[in-house]
């Protein structure tokens, strides 16, 4: 973390930011807002912006939550991978409905976003996992995510043998294993501010494009 970057966050810890870096009263389109503020994050020193809390459901609508990382967002919505079988990948499968929330502290920002989820294409999953480290793709065949296992030897015996079974080959893609893509309905950009007067854009999906209204605080 930058010098700057320490001194921002001193400055604003507790109190909030007096300006923004986004002029959100011309912008209509809450996933360009959020590219904007996602780079950013990125260029704040922020370790790792691109992790968020994901929140799943069974189909009774039990709740769960647990952290992942974003690998893509455009019009269609916002991607990350995972193993189809674990908790996560079966309540998405009995509950195609989610939510996500990005926490950038040092910029006093949150966005919430709500949405529909679906599988990505097998080729994007494909490309996706093919650019992964190999010790990644060997992992992921490895670990029935979610599952218990009987020792932290066992799962190392089992990444050893397959990195012998594919030596000198290409990994192929588990079948278990893959993206899913969050469509959002609904987005919060969330911007902290003095004396919490924070602002908060919200944005809902209609036929006609997104709705943009103005919460209190």
């Amino acid at each position: 973390m930058s010098l700057l970057t320490k001194l921002r966050c001193l400055i604003t810890a507790g109190q909030g930011v007096t300006g923004s870096n986004v002029d959100v009263d011309v912008l209509d389109d809450p996933i360009a807002m959020f590219e904007q503020w996602f780079k950013q994050a990125q260029e704040s020193g922020i370790v790792l912006p691109e992790s968020l809390t994901l929140a799943t459901a069974t189909a009774e609508g039990k709740p769960s939550a647990r952290v992942v990382l974003l690998k893509s967002v455009d019009q269609d919505g916002f991607v990350f991978f995972t193993n189809y079988n674990s908790r996560k990948g079966n309540e998405l499968t009995q509950n195609p409905h989610a939510a996500m929330v990005f926490h950038w502290n040092i910029l006093q920002r949150q966005v919430r976003i709500e949405g529909t989820i679906a599988r990505v294409s097998e080729q994007e999953s494909l490309e996706y996992f093919h650019s992964r480290p190999r010790g990644s793709q060997i992992g992921a065949w490895a670990s029935y995510q979610s599952q218990e296992i009987t020792s932290r030897s066992a799962l190392a015996e089992k990444v050893k043998q397959l990195d012998q079974q594919y030596s000198g080959q290409e990994i192929p893609l588990p079948p278990f294993w893959g993206g899913f893509r969050l469509k959002p309905n609904h987005i919060e950009l969330w911007q902290g501010r003095s004396d919490r007067l924070h602002d908060r854009y919200c944005f809902d999906a209609s036929a006609d494009g997104w709705l943009r209204t103005l919460l209190s605080p």
